[in-house]
């Protein structure tokens, strides 16, 4: 049975998402990171902080990341959905301790039209909710590569 907004060949969009959070896993593994999964850490604006579970993270080594395999939409459009967790996960890292590194580790994925990357609209359109010490880490999982962006 096909779902409506459920990636195509996929068993589940949860299935999808782990399975993309198992490619960052390998790829921070072979960078000597031990890492783990539902990272939590105290994030807040006041001094009243509560936890939230970053995708991956270490308190030892300091850093969060936050996974995302969205692609474009299959006629080319905006997932614009999608945009709007983009942006949670933003605030996410700007309300973060300042001395974790933080990573938003996504799919390259490609417009057909005009072969921008959604990494690179995302960078263009909402450049001023990106904090300044967050790094994009682009997979291409047809190629198991990594392109720093």
């Amino acid at each position: 049975m096909n779902k409506l907004h459920q990636r195509v060949g996929a068993i589940s969009n949860a299935h999808v998402g782990a399975d993309f959070e198992n490619a960052a896993l390998l790829f921070f593994n072979k960078q000597g990171m031990h890492l783990t999964r539902n990272f939590p850490l105290k994030i807040g604006i006041s001094l009243k902080k509560k936890n939230h579970c970053f995708d991956l993270g270490s308190a030892s080594q300091k850093i969060i990341i936050e996974c995302k395999s969205h692609r474009w939409t299959a006629g080319g459009k905006v997932p614009s959905a999608k945009m709007t967790k983009w942006n949670e996960a933003m605030l996410y890292f700007h309300l973060s301790p300042k001395d974790f590194k933080k990573v938003f580790f996504t799919l390259h994925d490609k417009r057909q039209t005009t072969g921008e990357t959604l990494v690179s609209y995302y960078k263009r359109t909402y450049f001023h909710l990106i904090p300044e010490d967050v790094e994009f880490i682009e997979f291409d999982e047809s190629t198991g590569d990594i392109i720093g962006v």
